[in-house]
């Protein structure tokens, strides 16, 4: 009786999957194989493999690994502190309320923050370094970027921390180890679960950027979110935008697969 009231409740599961996840992406396959004329072709995996095509996915995974890289070293030790903190759900809360604004507003108001007469220019002028370039540049791209993704990156490593036994480190300074020893022998080996989660978090969508590229970069970055946006919006190449987007899916599916954790069971 439980196994058919199980069954029961899956039903509603396995429809949504079935048509907003498997469809999409069969359908998304199912237009790879078509040219602008309508005709079957695979041209479109062919030039995947071009020089420029190449370039693109190179720069794509440059950008989302940059960007995972500083989400990572600003994380992990705000992470630590946080777990220190007598303030701990407070600190959480202001991490995750940026998150609760929409990715647009924040894009437009660090328009604003970076322009010629932004907050930022104003303040290097009061420095004395003087008016910047800073808008449509990597650095801003990269920046914003940062922004927008530290709170997903932030959260599972917080986690790992705050479920990390505190007698172990204790006792690896019991028995002589340095702070550096402790954290590399101890807690990062015991957390790193947590940062594989973060990871998977941050790079995964940072290779599909292409709102922030266009906004914050102008036309500077290319990523591969933006050709697929280029192409079902502007050239109306949607069997060259999906074949790029079988190439994304089967990127994300790898980078899952290689930072995904193994569970034991317990013997």
């Amino acid at each position: 009786m439980e196994n058919r009231a199980r069954k029961l409740y899956l039903i509603p599961y396995v429809l949504w999957i079935g048509l907003f996840v498997v469809t999409p992406i069969l359908l998304v396959v199912y237009y790879s194989f078509f040219d602008l004329n309508g005709n079957f072709t695979v041209a479109n995996y062919e030039k995947l493999f071009t020089p420029v095509y190449i370039k693109m996915i190179l720069s794509s995974f440059w950008y989302a690994f940059l960007i995972t890289a500083f989400c990572l070293l600003i994380a992990y030790p705000a992470a630590y502190f946080i777990t220190k903190s007598k303030y701990k759900q407070l600190l959480l809360l202001l991490i995750i309320l940026p998150s609760w604004i929409n990715l647009l507003l924040k894009a437009y108001a660090f328009l604003g923050i970076f322009s010629t007469y932004g907050a930022a220019n104003s303040f290097l002028e009061a420095v004395g370094i003087g008016t910047r370039q800073i808008l449509f540049t990597d650095f801003s791209f990269v920046f914003v970027a940062v922004y927008i993704f530290i709170p997903f990156m932030l959260l599972p490593i917080f986690n790992a921390l705050d479920k990390l036994n505190p007698t172990l480190i204790d006792a690896s300074r019991d028995l002589g180890a340095s702070a550096w020893i402790t954290f590399q022998k101890v807690v990062f080996p015991l957390t790193i679960d947590g940062v594989k989660s973060g990871v998977q978090a941050v790079f995964i969508p940072a290779l599909s950027l292409f709102m922030i590229t266009r906004l914050i970069a102008g036309n500077r970055v290319i990523t591969l979110g933006t050709a697929i946006e280029q192409h079902f919006l502007i050239t109306q190449d949607w069997g060259m935008g999906s074949a790029i987007a079988v190439f994304l899916i089967i990127t994300m599916v790898v980078i899952m697969v290689v930072t995904g954790t193994r569970k034991r069971g317990v013997q």
